[in-house]
């Protein structure tokens, strides 16, 4: 019972505080329907990584998107075929909060679509498209209802319909000029086996179809990030190789008083979304990417502004990305598990092992602001309420259908473990298409397991956490270091018979679902039975 109640105490507060940083800053920046979107993704070109691997990525970091994940098969189309279009609105009739999404239209369907791997945010396709996301919010003004295509949509349409970045984009362009953005500010990581694109999208305005967007490329040997924040800055449309940006970007900006292109240099952040630059919950988390992989460029943690991208120090490993996401600003100023200290019997003066980094009354108090954790507070990068996370990696060396893997983790990547999906899947174990969040407690549903882990692990951070990194660790080391071997294993089967390879893939990966799942269930007992009498 006394977990219990330490449960519901935490859910009230995690449901209230960011109401009230809603009410106290009216800023629409990391807000979708009234309920925080906060998604931070990690970009990374291929000479910036350990084996080459062009790498995009995404903690879907939201109370409301779907908690469930299964894979759409690639597909042929009849003539006159529609796809239907939606907006997310807020649904609160179900066990848990959730999106109802609302049919607003439909645009015409192609005659061929490609399978791909459905997240909340569809994530990456059989041909290393892979995409990740970030909500930034940007003007209010700019969001229109008369747009048919949101960001999940517009995630699902780059997908089924085209194998490269640049590719994306453009398809982008034309949709969103023709049929319209109905969604807030969104930022996007496209990525193909060859590079990878920020791309950053508004509205047109009220009443108006269209959209306002533009991409930069993130240079091969640097790391890039998006955190809830606008981060593109200066444009140069000449440099085509770097930078897109829709017809009107200028004219808008200029148009609504925004810009004034004879006092100043064209900042499309500071033009379409000025409030996430003031945001502390995003530039924290961008400070923190970059000190952690560019330690020597040594920069201000208090700063407005970073790079767009940086040269990482050391070419970037899996294990170090994964760590990085892991992250909650330990043994900096900024560690969030500062507030809740007690004397050792030396009377030193320690950390409590009561005090967790994730849950909200942990950061209260840190640096006076906001309650901690309002837009303007400060956050971490691992999050207590993140429904999944990707890393993809796309890598040109292997075919297509061995090349992309989706490393996907369940809840809070500081108490999950990644599994490598392979993206030419055809199927998932049940625990990831089970939709029990919406539907209450279950442990037949993947996120409800590790939303189980999780929890009980924040309640005891600095003893549980440990437990956890014990099992965890080791068998994350392994499904890496196990990677090479299986791409070789299936590029064998390849060569001779393209279909059993993706039934070799398919097994392995859901072999391996299926063992983490199996193993948080028998964490989550053990975590319960040992600590049950030091609460």
């Amino acid at each position: 019972m006394k977990v219990f109640k330490k449960i519901l105490v935490l859910s009230a507060i995690g449901v209230i505080l960011p109401w009230l940083a809603l009410a106290q800053t009216g800023d629409k920046s990391d807000w979708v329907a009234g309920v925080p979107d906060a998604c931070t993704s990690i970009t990374l070109g291929k000479l910036a990584t350990a084996d080459g691997s062009v790498i995009t990525s995404h903690t879907d970091d939201s109370h409301r998107t779907r908690s469930w994940i299964d894979i759409v098969p690639p597909m042929v189309h009849k003539k006159g075929d529609m796809v239907p279009m939606y907006k997310r609105v807020k649904n609160d009739s179900l066990a848990m909060p959730a999106y109802a999404h609302v049919k607003v239209g439909e645009i015409p369907q192609v005659s061929k679509t490609y399978g791909y791997i459905n997240t909340a945010y569809p994530s990456l396709n059989r041909h290393q498209l892979g995409i990740g996301e970030s909500t930034f919010g940007g003007r209010d003004e700019l969001q229109s209802d008369e747009g048919l295509i949101d960001c999940q949509r517009l995630c699902q349409l780059m997908l089924e319909r085209e194998t490269t970045a640049r590719g994306a984009i453009k398809l982008a362009g034309e949709l969103l000029e023709k049929y319209g953005w109905n969604d807030y500010g969104e930022a996007l990581t496209i990525a193909d086996k060859n590079e990878v694109w920020h791309f950053e999208v508004v509205g047109p305005g009220k009443g108006k179809v269209g959209a306002v967007w533009v991409a930069q490329r993130v240079p091969d040997d640097h790391v890039s990030v998006n955190v809830n924040a606008s981060t593109i800055k200066e444009i140069n449309l000449k440099d085509k190789d770097y930078f897109m940006a829709s017809k009107n970007v200028f004219q808008v900006a200029e148009d609504n008083g925004w810009w004034d292109p004879e006092k100043e240099s064209f900042r499309f952040c500071y033009a379409y979304a000025p409030g996430s630059r003031t945001s502390f919950a995003s530039r924290r988390r961008e400070w923190r990417v970059f000190d952690l992989l560019a330690p020597s460029l040594k920069l201000d943690p208090n700063a407005e502004n970073y790079p767009f991208s940086v040269k990482p120090d050391t070419l970037v490993t899996m294990e170090k990305l994964i760590s990085v996401f892991r992250d909650y600003y330990q043994d900096t100023p900024f560690d969030m598990r500062k507030t809740l200290t007690v004397k050792d019997e030396n009377g030193m003066e320690v950390i409590s092992p009561l005090a967790n980094p994730h849950m909200p009354y942990d950061a209260n108090k840190l640096h006076k602001i906001n309650g901690g954790w309002g837009w303007l507070g400060e956050r971490t990068i691992a999050r207590w309420y993140t429904m999944y996370a990707t890393i993809i990696q796309l890598r040109d060396w292997l075919p297509d259908e061995i090349g992309g893997v989706e490393w996907l983790a369940m809840d809070n990547v500081a108490s999950s473990i990644y599994v490598p999906i392979y993206g030419s899947v055809t199927d998932l174990p049940d625990y990831y298409k089970t939709p029990g969040r919406i539907n209450g407690y279950t442990l037949k549903s993947a996120w409800w397991i590790f939303n189980r882990l999780g929890t009980l692990t924040a309640q005891r951070w600095g003893d549980m956490h440990k437990d956890v990194d014990a099992i965890w660790f080791p068998m994350q080391s392994d499904f890496i270091n196990q990677l090479p071997s299986i791409d070789k294993q299936a590029l064998e089967l390849y060569n001779k018979d393209p279909e059993k390879a993706i039934q070799f893939m398919n097994d392995y990966s859901n072999k391996k679902g299926i063992i983490v799942m199996e193993k948080a269930i028998e964490m989550g007992d053990m975590l319960w039975t040992k600590y049950d009498e030091k609460f």
